[in-house]
């Protein structure tokens, strides 16, 4: 029987804890869209997260990009048709992603701009790792769709980061690091945040609507809705 989807791949494995999460929201949002046992075909690249945790630490990511590079590369081979990156840290190098496939990419950062704009928005709070807070590769992204970017300060980001790395990346989900997220929030809000990004891949299963005063844009719900929507046509 021919498959009404395009096939979907993943580059995945940053880490696997929020690789899985994308792989349940896809199918749920496929299901609830078309029913019944209509599932999309998914091609998966998990990548060893040690590794590339090891050179992101060590800030050298010379050698991650042809990583990532051969993994799109690989997948669009294998038959992917659509092209997703699952982490918000590893954009950084989307460009390589981009030069190495002929596929259409999914860049996480515009269906979380596209959400914001849609409520209403223009000035967002951002958490992620200190890479996503602290460079400028995603806040620009961002900034091109028309919205104003707040990040904690230096102690905060330090504080959001070393919850993900140490705590979330292992599935650690305690209420001492929800509460300090709360409050790194509340400083954003205090300075006219309007909604937060959730810019991180794992920090949803820590932190959610309910935990916050203004808005909640979890990147990993809507860039995995995104994707289910792409091979959905």
């Amino acid at each position: 029987m021919r498959t009404p989807f395009r096939t979907l791949g993943i580059i995945g494995g940053l880490s696997w804890v929020s690789t899985a999460h994308y792989y349940s929201l896809i199918h749920e949002r496929v299901r609830d869209r078309m029913g019944g046992l209509h599932a999309p075909r998914v091609l998966l690249d998990s990548l060893p997260f040690h590794e590339v945790e090891a050179l992101q630490r060590a800030d050298d990511w010379a050698p991650l990009a042809p990583m990532l590079a051969a993994s799109a590369a690989g997948l669009q081979q294998a038959g992917a048709e659509v092209l997703i990156l699952a982490t918000n840290t590893m954009h950084k190098l989307a460009d390589a992603i981009e030069g190495s496939i002929s596929i259409p990419f999914l860049h996480i950062a515009d269906p979380t701009a596209a959400a914001i704009r849609a409520a209403g928005l223009s000035r967002v709070g951002l958490l992620g790792t200190r890479f996503t807070m602290g460079e400028a590769f995603y806040a620009d992204r961002l900034r091109a769709g028309g919205l104003e970017v707040l990040v904690p300060d230096a102690t905060g980001q330090r504080e959001v980061d070393d919850i993900i790395f140490r705590e979330l990346v292992l599935e650690q989900v305690l209420d001492a690091s929800r509460e300090r997220y709360r409050a790194i929030i509340a400083g954003l809000v205090a300075q006219g945040a309007q909604g937060i990004i959730l810019g991180c891949t794992e920090i949803g299963l820590l932190f959610g609507p309910d935990d916050c005063a203004v808005p909640v844009f979890d990147t990993t719900r809507l860039h995995a809705h995104a994707a289910a929507d792409a091979v959905m046509g």
